[in-house]
């Protein structure tokens, strides 16, 4: 079937292709024929009941620096169009919260990826609280002698804003640090949410791996080891991906949430997993697609699509 697709997404022209999965998914999606629409978040538009865009019609290919060519300009009521792919990057704040409302208008008469109320009702380091048999003992707070007691019980620790993304503001802190107290002061000042508390894992480096599900079925995933002397495996801070197959505990931990993934319509889904616990299920922009093919894995923009377009057939 030929599907007119919206993307939402930053500006096309300065993402880096080679690692950027929703270049993947703009490849395949023309691949298959469908017809391809721009726009960046900042163009979406809401009159009462309907929602457009000015968006610009796409041609990608895989040629960095020339991978994409622009039509022109248009208003669009996305009701009209087939799929909207919300794919901008976090921060998840208002800006963010603010679309996923106005996309929940048109899903899923127009298929949005992710359900964009479910996108909304689960961030990223909230959501995971809902399995925490499969977690690291964890605590969002701001409360400074919750975080003493809990240094108390649990020893070194990892404090990371709530909403933070691509591994900024990620500190450890150790049972008896000096630290502590200008590390909280700068979190107060810096961030006005929460913050979550882990205990440090200590094979962080040995690998942060990230499992890539498709409508809730684990389908490929990657090791990201962090670079010498850094806690973070997150590849735009520096770490190194490798292949890898899932160990008989990550099947456990995808079986168990794989469900309440497709329930809640979250069709592509990024977790993370340090030795064994999981640590964050993200719904917003989840990336590793293309690492996953380049290390000799599946291409699950593939089976994505499949997902997408067995929704819609399903629901005619």
């Amino acid at each position: 079937m030929a599907l007119t697709v919206a993307v939402q997404m930053d500006p096309i022209q300065a993402i880096r292709i080679a690692g950027d999965t929703t270049f993947a998914l703009l490849l395949e999606a023309q691949a298959r024929g469908h017809d391809l629409l721009f726009y960046t978040p900042d163009r979406l538009s809401m009159q009462g009941q309907v929602v457009t865009a000015r968006v610009e019609p796409l041609r990608v290919q895989d040629v960095e620096g020339a991978h994409a060519t622009l039509g022109a300009m248009q208003r669009v009521d996305l009701a009209d169009v087939d799929v909207v792919l919300m794919r901008q990057d976090p921060p998840f704040d208002m800006a963010y919260i603010t679309a996923t409302h106005m996309l929940e208008r048109i899903h899923p008469r127009t298929l949005v990826v992710n359900n964009p109320a479910e996108v909304r009702n689960a961030p990223e380091k909230l959501f995971v609280l809902d399995f925490p048999q499969l977690m690291p003992p964890t605590l969002i707070t701001r409360d400074k002698a919750e975080i003493e007691a809990f240094r108390a019980e649990h020893g070194a620790i990892v404090m990371k804003p709530l909403h933070g993304h691509g591994g900024a503001a990620v500190f450890r802190v150790l049972p008896e640090d000096a630290n502590f107290g200008s590390m909280f002061d700068l979190f107060s000042v810096t961030f006005r949410e929460p913050w979550v508390v882990q205990r440090f894992l200590p094979k962080i480096t040995e690998g942060d791996k990230r499992i890539i599900l498709v409508d809730g079925e684990p389908l490929g995933a990657i090791n990201r080891v962090p670079a010498l002397n850094d806690i973070r495996s997150n590849m735009v801070r520096g770490g190194a991906a490798a292949a890898s197959d899932l160990t008989e505990r990550e099947r456990n931990i995808c079986a168990t949430i794989g469900p309440e993934l497709r329930r809640r319509g979250l069709i592509l889904v990024g977790i993370d997993v340090i030795d064994g616990n999981l640590t964050e299920i993200n719904v917003t922009s989840p990336t590793g697609i293309r690492a996953i093919k380049r290390l000799g894995g599946p291409d699950l923009a593939v089976s994505v699509w499949d997902a997408i377009e067995g929704r819609l057939s399903a629901s005619v």
